[in-house]
């Protein structure tokens, strides 16, 4: 029988040929190469990377599976497994302003801010659909609740009091969905133009009132010791000539071109006094100082 001759296959310029054992080996690693790439490539696809700030939530066919991937890197079941990663860090949620009539009848404008976290990332996805727009929606209408329960003065001056009624008000619901909140504060109260200028007059008259109890204070407190210092000058008439002194150096300085000088009553009632002792003088001076009258002699009448 006749050998049967062995395939040889081309290889290179030179000419030379290789066996087809050999031919099929290199097709076999050439192939299984290109499978472990693909693999690799595969299971790449699969790895996740979680961020320090953020928690991730597997889901294998639909289902939580396992626990919350941490921060670092996470292998997932390519096609199989689902992560969804869940932001842990502080959010800062204006809430838009809101209008509302106060317990005292009043008309407002209020905004306010919440500040809230999650804590399990778990309900944060499963329990609600997006817990943020729902943090919202519970703030504006908590908010217009604690309007209508409030007076206007508590929320210019008292608002430590709303603040933990309205962090009670959000607390109930945001458990249910894995949030904290860590605390809630109103920003702004908007009063109507007529308010406003309701309360400045109220403000200018209470202003008016306490200048003028200073004022009559201080007048009555400067009659009273006017009242001892006029007590003190009466028995020394000489303190009252050193203060009319005293008062015109002090008008003097002023540079005045007019000098207005008081005249001393102490002086007029000198003049007085004198006037009186001289008129009593005169009156007590004795007759027969004055010139004596001649006598007319009498003429007898005839018979």
């Amino acid at each position: 029988m006749r050998r049967p001759r062995a395939h040889t296959v081309p290889h290179g310029h030179g000419g030379g040929a290789l066996p087809a054992d050999d031919g099929e080996r290199v097709t076999y690693v050439v192939y299984l190469a290109l499978v472990v790439v693909l693999g690799a490539l595969w299971l790449a696809t699969g790895v996740r990377v979680v961020q320090q700030y953020e928690r991730g939530v597997v889901f294998r066919l639909g289902r939580v599976h396992g626990q919350v991937r941490g921060p670092g890197p996470a292998v997932l079941v390519p096609v199989v497994d689902r992560m969804r990663k869940v932001n842990v860090q502080v959010i800062t949620m204006p809430v838009p302003a809101q209008e509302g009539i106060t317990r005292d009848n009043v008309s407002v404008r209020v905004d306010a801010v919440v500040y809230f976290r999650v804590v399990d990332p778990v309900r944060a996805t499963v329990d609600v659909q997006n817990y943020a727009f729902a943090m919202s929606q519970v703030a504006q209408t908590s908010l217009r609740s604690i309007i209508g329960k409030s007076e206007l003065d508590d929320l210019l001056s008292g608002r430590e009091n709303l603040h933990r009624g309205l962090e009670l008000m959000l607390e109930s619901p945001a458990l249910g969905w894995g949030v904290h909140i860590d605390r809630v504060e109103i920003k702004d109260v908007a009063l109507p133009d007529s308010m406003k200028r309701s309360m400045a007059r109220q403000a200018e008259a209470d202003r008016e009132r306490r200048a003028r109890i200073i004022t009559a204070d201080g007048e009555f407190q400067a009659a009273a010791k006017l009242s001892e210092a006029a007590s003190m000058m009466e028995g020394t008439p000489a303190a009252m000539q050193l203060r009319l002194l005293q008062t015109v150096v002090e008008v003097a300085a002023e540079k005045n071109s007019t000098l207005v000088l008081p005249f001393p009553v102490e002086l007029l009632r000198f003049f007085d006094s004198t006037a009186a002792r001289a008129a009593a003088a005169v009156v007590e001076t004795p007759a027969e100082d004055a010139p004596a009258r001649p006598q007319v002699p009498q003429q007898a009448d005839p018979v």
